[in-house]
């Protein structure tokens, strides 16, 4: 669908997916400028790509440009404040202003939709899919929440592209602008508690966007989902994962720090499929991505070619050192059921080693709602390292930090640092395996633990 305006404002640019669309109307030869709070990896990137980024939260930064009201798109993300100055101006100078969800559901009208939704792993399915579909030569553009390895960029974008792959993001409803023809839902736990109050909200939720699937289409999903989502009768639904009826991994075993497992596609068998990625939770994910691959006509063994050779996305199981005596990985779980995948993920692999998980909270409301959850998951580590709370959106909550959350762990060896002090306390300890956990600004200490422990 064709975006008439030629300049295109975003606030929160810096946003994962914010800096996809970003990229996308960058690329399409839109004047793109926009607005966030802080200096990233990711902003620099934008701007040496031609993008206009401002970090000045004051409606006098916006470009003269960007006040022709007949010539501007302003899109913004649901993370934003609603007293946010430059928001306001744009809302009381009468711009049409749109959510980050409103403008790829409009971009997505015009092509066959296949979206990845879940509370966790949608990111890592939804390029796992782009990979298998770009490495079998079928043009795509691909809205990705995280940078992948393998393209170096969170956005796929061809003019002759038939599909369009993307996350469905269930935060503030988002994904409810989606009208997919294929479909992942990888899982429905309770998460952002802020915007739903209730569980039951969050799985309602789920079942209207299942309910927008093309008549047509297809739905990949879990056994245990099914009742959750209480599907129409006339939508084709495949089963994966455990006791998976359509999808099934069979003899999954462990060689050299990766998972082997052979896979059954309804009638195609695969044998020895090595997925790119460690954790016994991608195995589950690469499967569905195998699978749905083949569906749409991608031959078994270049897909499952594609699939060892899967680097990942940041952040996502990122091993960054792997040695005999010490092994860095980094992860951006920050619910209890992620953080439970890792750390079992992580003993499967490395038995023998003492593992220090370094977690940084993300969100009071979270913490609060989820402490008992995260309290035991984290316990499964050795050493628990608790850094100061990241608060991202939202204002503090009375009596709920790193502190509170460090009392209710069951273990002896648990620590709450600044980030400041991190480094220090890593210098004055024996670490094996580390692990940095999160999804807030504790990536800023990637590269300091990367030059600390290099050899």
């Amino acid at each position: 669908m064709s975006i008439k305006e030629e300049n295109i404002y975003f606030i929160g640019i810096g946003g994962i997916g914010m800096s996809a669309l970003a990229r996308y109307f960058n690329q399409i030869g839109k004047n793109v400028f926009g607005y966030d709070r802080s200096i990233t990896d990711l902003s620099r990137r934008l701007q040496a790509e031609g993008i206009s980024v401002n970090y000045i939260l004051e409606a006098d930064a916006i470009p003269f440009t960007c006040r022709e009201k007949e010539n501007t798109m302003v899109i913004y993300t649901p993370a934003i404040a609603s007293s946010n100055p430059i928001l306001n101006y744009f809302q009381e100078e009468g711009f049409v202003c749109h959510k980050r969800a409103q403008v790829l559901g409009l971009l997505s009208k015009d092509l066959k939709t296949i979206a990845v939704a879940g509370t966790h792993g949608k990111t890592t399915v939804s390029s796992m899919i782009a990979f298998i579909l770009h490495d079998a030569g079928i043009k795509i553009n691909a809205f990705l929440g995280g940078i992948s390895h393998d393209f170096r960029t969170n956005l796929l974008l061809y003019e002759e592209a038939e599909f369009m792959v993307t996350e469905a993001d269930e935060y503030d409803r988002s994904f409810l602008q989606l009208f997919p023809e294929i479909a992942v839902v990888t899982s429905i736990d309770a998460d952002h508690l802020d915007i739903y109050e209730e569980a039951e909200e969050l799985t309602k939720t789920y079942r209207t966007f299942c309910q927008q699937i093309s008549s047509e289409g297809v739905l990949y999903t879990k056994v245990q989902h099914l009742e959750a989502l209480n599907l129409p009768p006339s939508l084709n639904v495949k089963l994966y994962g455990e006791n998976g009826r359509d999808i099934e991994v069979k003899n999954l075993e462990v060689a050299n720090g990766n998972f082997l497992f052979d896979l059954k596609c309804g009638d195609t068998l695969l044998d020895k499929v090595q997925c790119g990625l460690p954790g016994l939770h991608n195995v589950e994910n690469a499967s569905v991505a195998i699978g749905l691959a083949i569906d749409l006509g991608v031959e078994p063994e270049l897909a499952k070619n594609a699939i060892a050779k899967f680097r990942g996305v940041k952040r996502r199981f990122d091993v960054h050192l792997k040695r005999s005596d010490f092994v860095y990985i980094d992860d951006y779980a920050h619910h209890p059921q992620e953080i439970k995948a890792l750390l079992s993920s992580v003993k499967q692999l490395y038995p023998d080693k003492k593992i220090t998980a370094v977690f940084q909270p993300h969100l009071y409301s979270r913490t609060r709602d989820f402490g008992a959850d995260f309290a035991k998951e984290l316990a499964l580590a050795d050493e628990v390292i608790l850094l100061e709370l990241y608060p991202a959106r939202e204002e503090p909550i009375e009596g709920i930090d790193s502190r509170w959350l460090a009392k209710q762990i069951d273990k002896k060896n648990v620590y709450v640092l600044q980030k400041a002090q991190l480094m220090k306390h890593l210098e004055g300890i024996d670490v094996e395996l580390l692990l940095t956990i999160g999804a807030g600004d504790i990536d800023t200490l990637i590269e300091p633990i990367i030059n600390h422990y290099e050899l």
